[in-house]
C-alpha cells in the first residue's frame, strides 16, 4: 500500500528566489526538523542521478540518511527516492509562478508501506507526514521570504 500526501501553499518571493532556496541542500536544516546536516555527495550542484547525504534525527536517533535525486527541472521541479522508516519513500517540490513576485509550491510525500510499517495504520502514518510538510513547507516559507525581504531593504 502506498500514501501520498501533499502540502502546498504561496510563497510571496519568484519562483527563481524559490528555486535557488530549495537547491541550496546546505540550507535544508533551517526547515526540515529531522535534518541536521545535509551536502550534495561529491559537492557540486542538485542534479538528476545525484545523491544528497544527510545526518538526521528521528524518534531521539541521530543517523546518516541518503536520498537519490531522481529528477531536477529547473525552476519547476525536483525529486528524490529514500526510505522512510525502512520503506521505501520518495519525495518531490513542484513550483509553478504566480506572478513576478509569488510562487504556487507543493511538496508531495508517498511512501510504500513495508517492513514495521505495516502495522501503523495508515491514516494515522499520513497524518503525521501531513503535519511534518506541513511545518516543512512553513519553514521555506519563512526563510524565502526573510531572504527577499533583505535583499529588498539591501538595495
Amino acid at each position: 500500500m502506498t500514501i501520498r500526501t501533499e502540502s502546498r501553499l504561496i510563497i510571496a518571493a519568484s519562483v527563481v528566489d524559490v528555486w535557488a532556496y530549495l537547491c541550496d541542500v546546505g540550507r535544508w536544516p533551517e526547515w526540515a526538523p529531522t535534518v541536521l546536516r545535509c551536502r550534495i555527495r561529491g559537492g557540486g550542484q542538485l542534479q538528476a542521478g545525484g545523491w544528497i547525504e544527510q545526518q538526521a534525527r528521528d524518534f531521539g536517533v541521530t543517523h546518516r540518511r541518503s536520498e537519490r535525486v531522481t529528477a531536477v527541472d529547473a525552476p519547476a521541479s525536483m525529486a528524490f527516492a529514500g526510505t522512510m522508516w525502512r520503506s521505501p519513500a520518495r519525495w518531490g517540490m513542484e513550483l509553478e509562478r504566480g506572478d513576478d513576485a509569488h510562487t504556487d509550491t507543493m511538496m508531495w510525500v508517498e511512501v510504500d508501506l513495508a517492513n514495521g510499517m505495516r502495522i501503523v495504520p495508515a491514516p494515522a502514518l499520513a497524518r503525521q507526514i501531513q503535519r511534518v510538510s506541513d511545518l516543512e513547507m512553513a519553514g521555506i516559507k519563512v526563510a524565502v521570504e526573510s531572504d527577499s525581504a533583505r535583499r529588498a531593504e539591501a538595495s
